[in-house]
This record gives C-alpha cells, sequence and structure tokens, in this order.
C-alpha cells in the first residue's frame, strides 16, 4: 500500500464553553440555577453577590433592535440557537463531556464575539433580566410560611405534655410519635418497633417494651388529629367511626354498619358493592349506601393537613398581573416580569478585577484573566437566560391570552414550534426553557409547559386545545346527575355537540389523566 497525502473539507459542531455553559443553564431549574450560583461563587474569586442597586448595562427585550451592545448579545443568543440548530443531539454530547467549570482546561479567554468594557464594576452590574423587578409590591414569603408549618409530630408532642405519663410510657409515646409517616400511620408493628430498640437485650426487654408500646398507643390513637397512630386504612376509619359514635353525631345503626364495613376486604368498598356488603354485615341495602356514604366523608389521610409543605413548594420564575387599560375600550392587558426573588444578582469583583489590571505579566496572570473571562460569561449566560424565559413567556401569554381571561376551557392548541418560529429559537431552546419553569398567573400557578398542548380537529375546520377538553370533560362530570353518571361514549357524544371530534378512547384516556373515576365508581350511594 503506497503511502500518500489528501485534503479533505468536512464540517463540525464545535461548541464554545461559553456557549455549553449557556445552554446547560438555560435547562436548570430554580433550585439547579441557585445551587449552581453559589458553587461558582465559592470557586470563583472574580465574582461576588451585588446587594447595592448599581446602573449597569441594560440587555432587556425592549433594547434588543436598539443598542449597539445589544448587537453583539444578540449575535450571541443566534450563535446558541444556531447551534443548536445544527446538531442539537452533538451539543448535548459535548455539553456533558466538557466541562466548562474546569478553567485550566477550557480557554474562557474570549471569542470576540462580545466587546468587554474595562470598567469591571459598570460592566458587571446585575445579573438580572430587563424589567425583571415589579414595582414596590410586598410579596408573600412562600419559603417563611413553608418553614414555620407545624408538623404532626410537633402537634401531637405538644398534645403529649397534658397527659400525665410515667417516664417509660412517656418516652414509648414519644418514640411511636417519631416513627409515624407523613400520613399518620405507623408502619412498623409494635413487636418489629420493639426489637428494634431493645438490641441485644434478650427477649423479656422485648417483651417489656411491647407492653409500654401498647398502651401508648391507645394514648396515641386518643390524640388529634383522630384516627392517628393507625396500622392500616380500615384502622383510621374504624378509629374516626368510634369517635362519632362517642360523639353521637350520627345514626347509631348506620355507625355500626359503618364499623361492619371496615371489617370487611376493602376492595368491596372501592367497588361499592352494596349487595355484597349487605350480606356481609346483616343490613338493609339502604343503610349500607347511608354507611358508605358515611366513610367517603371520612379521613383517609390523618396527617394530611400537616404535610410538609415546602418539600411541594414552588416559586415561579415569571410573575403575570392583570393591567387595566388606559381606556375603557381598550382590552384587557396583562403585564409579564420576572421573578425578582429567584433572579440571582452577580457583579464582577471591583477590587480583585483592578488588582489583576494593575499587575499584568506575573506567572499567573493567564490563569487569573481567564477567571475573569469566565466570571464575566457566567454573568452574561445567567442574563441570557433569564430574558430568554421573560421572552417566551410573553410570547405564551399574547398566544393564550384568552386562557387567562376565561380560564382552562379557552386554551388555545400550541406547540413548541409556533413559539419557535415567533421567537426565531430552536425548538429544543423553547423545550429547556419551559421545563421546570413555573408561571404565577390570576388563575394559579403552571408550569410554562402546561400552555403547549395538541389541538383536536372541530366541525368548523378549527382546532381545540387538549387542555381545553379536558376541561370540558371535567365540567360535564361535574355537572352529571350522580345517580346517572355519563360513560365515555356519552362524555364523546356531548362533546361532539360542541363541534370537537373526540374518540371514547381519547375521552377515556383524558379522563384518567384528570384521575376520574370510570362511570360505574362514580354512580351515588
Amino acid at each position: 500500500m503506497k503511502p500518500g497525502l489528501s485534503l479533505r473539507l468536512s464540517q463540525h459542531l464545535a461548541l464554545t464553553p461559553q456557549l455549553q455553559q449557556s445552554i446547560r443553564l438555560l435547562q436548570l431549574s430554580t433550585l439547579e440555577l441557585a445551587q449552581e450560583v453559589e458553587q461558582m461563587l465559592d470557586e470563583n474569586p472574580f465574582l461576588e453577590r451585588s446587594l447595592d442597586e448599581e446602573a449597569h448595562e441594560d440587555f432587556g427585550l425592549e433594547h434588543a433592535d436598539a443598542s449597539p451592545v445589544n448587537d453583539a448579545y444578540a449575535a450571541h443568543d443566534a450563535a446558541t440557537s444556531e447551534a443548536i440548530n445544527a446538531d442539537d443531539t452533538r451539543a448535548e454530547e459535548q455539553n456533558d463531556a466538557e466541562n466548562p467549570r474546569d478553567a485550566e482546561a477550557l480557554d474562557w479567554s474570549g471569542d470576540g464575539s462580545i466587546e468587554i468594557s474595562p470598567d469591571d464594576p459598570q460592566w458587571g452590574g446585575d445579573a438580572s433580566g430587563h424589567e425583571g423587578r415589579h414595582g414596590g409590591d410586598e410579596e408573600i414569603d412562600a419559603i417563611g410560611l413553608a418553614s414555620s408549618h407545624e408538623s404532626l409530630a410537633e402537634f401531637l408532642h405538644r398534645q403529649a405534655l397534658s397527659l400525665r405519663l410515667g417516664e417509660s410510657d412517656r418516652a414509648a409515646l414519644y418514640f411511636l410519635i417519631e416513627s409515624l409517616n407523613e400520613d399518620g400511620y405507623l408502619e412498623d408493628s409494635l413487636q418489629e418497633l420493639a426489637t428494634t430498640l431493645a438490641g441485644d437485650d434478650g427477649p423479656e426487654a422485648v417483651e417489656e417494651l411491647q407492653q409500654h408500646f401498647s398502651v401508648a398507643l391507645r394514648l396515641l390513637q386518643n390524640l388529634e388529629p383522630t384516627g392517628v397512630g393507625a396500622r392500616s386504612l380500615a384502622e383510621a376509619l374504624t378509629l374516626q367511626i368510634k369517635a362519632l359514635q362517642r360523639e353521637g353525631g350520627a345514626d347509631a345503626e348506620i355507625l355500626q354498619t359503618a364499623l361492619c364495613i371496615c371489617q370487611q376486604p376493602l376492595e368491596m368498598l372501592a367497588k361499592r358493592d352494596v349487595r355484597r356488603l349487605s350480606q356481609a354485615c346483616g343490613s338493609s341495602e339502604e343503610s349500607t349506601r347511608a354507611a358508605m356514604a358515611l366513610i367517603s366523608r371520612l379521613e383517609p389521610r390523618p396527617g394530611r393537613r400537616f404535610a410538609n409543605v415546602e418539600r411541594n413548594l414552588i416559586v415561579p420564575d415569571v410573575i403575570v398581573r392583570k393591567t387595566l387599560g388606559r381606556t375603557r375600550g381598550d382590552a384587557i392587558q396583562f403585564s409579564v416580569q420576572l421573578n425578582p426573588d429567584v433572579v440571582p444578582r452577580l457583579r464582577v469583583h471591583e477590587l480583585y478585577a483592578g488588582a489583576l489590571r494593575e499587575h499584568k505579566g506575573g506567572e499567573s496572570h493567564q490563569a487569573l484573566q481567564q477567571r475573569l473571562q469566565e466570571a464575566r460569561w457566567f454573568i452574561k449566560n445567567i442574563q441570557q437566560r433569564f430574558d430568554t424565559i421573560l421572552r417566551v413567556s410573553r410570547a405564551i401569554v399574547e398566544r393564550q391570552k384568552a386562557f387567562f381571561i376565561h380560564g382552562e376551557i379557552a386554551m388555545r392548541p400550541l406547540v413548541l414550534r409556533d413559539i419557535g418560529d415567533e421567537l426565531g429559537l430552536h425548538e429544543s431552546t423553547i423545550s429547556r426553557v419551559t421545563t421546570a419553569k413555573y408561571m404565577a398567573t390570576p388563575q394559579g400557578t403552571f408550569e410554562l409547559k402546561y400552555f403547549f398542548g395538541s389541538g383536536l380537529g372541530t366541525e368548523t375546520g378549527g382546532n381545540a386545545s387538549s387542555t381545553a377538553v379536558r376541561a370540558l370533560i371535567k365540567q360535564f362530570v361535574a355537572a352529571e346527575d350522580p345517580a346517572k353518571p355519563f360513560s365515555d361514549s356519552q362524555l364523546a357524544e356531548m362533546l361532539k355537540e360542541q363541534g370537537i371530534e373526540c374518540a371514547r378512547r381519547t375521552v377515556a384516556k383524558y379522563r384518567e389523566s384528570l384521575k376520574i373515576a370510570p362511570a360505574n365508581l362514580r354512580r351515588a350511594l
């Protein structure tokens, strides 16, 4: 085989560390971004948190076409979108393979796409999107409310203080309270708890502990909320029925029938098998139906109201408010603003940046210059992230204005490509922006992805949003006769009367997504 030289031209996608970081920051949730910011503050000495309101460059939407500085910023945004559009899959692979946080391995010296002013404090400014702060309205601190929420264990311990107990019984009650799950159930048996606590002390110690736990369990099950300390759903319902018996809050015969029903397999109750339950309890069908209705009003999760609300806390990235028109004839308008509580305010450290400019040519100057450039790009990329979220949110609000006025029944069909074409961004960029980002609206707080949905054909040739169809199904079910609930076929016919073509299987799929039971389980008792 004869050796030789040849030329070959090829194209390949090469993402700079700046673009990689921009893509990665865009897909982070609010919590993940906060963690990323904290990590960068710890690692990069040229980055600091800005606490004061200082003048800084505006990179907002209204300046996108007017400011010459933003021409370069827009070019950077376009380069990001073009890189994603060219080969999104390869971008993901390179993003994972290369770590842009490693200043030694990656070149943060800049590629010339953005000119940086030598005045670092003025350049750095705050990394907040344009119009990110909304007036002087006082906002409720949701995290503070969540942290002040009393837990189930704290509530029970407070009640236990009023009981006159010996040291051993008090310790046993404390142990049982701490062993409850979030729903107020005691998942482990008393013997298992006693064996775990006794360790290697022998069977006598286990038996003694089990006796203390038996006494403590009776005390626990008499505390509020009623049903706490139960070891099964049937026991929780039984405890609540017995409490009603003591209070005399219902007919004695119905309460006795309800107790008998709780002793039967719960599958019979779930299927509402009135005939079999009546036979098992020796009661009339009328009494059985009344007892089942009473059971349906009981609390299956005694600790529900003490659930840890902080775990499910959602902090919106965008806030939508209804604004009044200038004249009476003006249509209803909505203002879309970033939530200032989630926008980190960062800047380049003035003292360190100034010292670096004055001491050029040192051995470590190049490495420090690279870290400074990394801090600059981090601020820019965060700013770009929030501006992109704001642009997408405004486009969504403009497209779904009817939803913000009339609710989900007025939702229009919308796909990622519609917003991408309008803003000149790739679908994958819109997908990253709308994932794990939330919008607080007059209708509630929703993930940005909630506003996207496929369309169903109508008789007029238009499309109806799948979200609006779900809302219609929910309305139909809410207004149905409990004794004669609508079947999926009837719901499909009712949608057809509204001009919406929807097959029975599609109705069933939407009904299940709404967690609505089938017609036979919705039938009134």
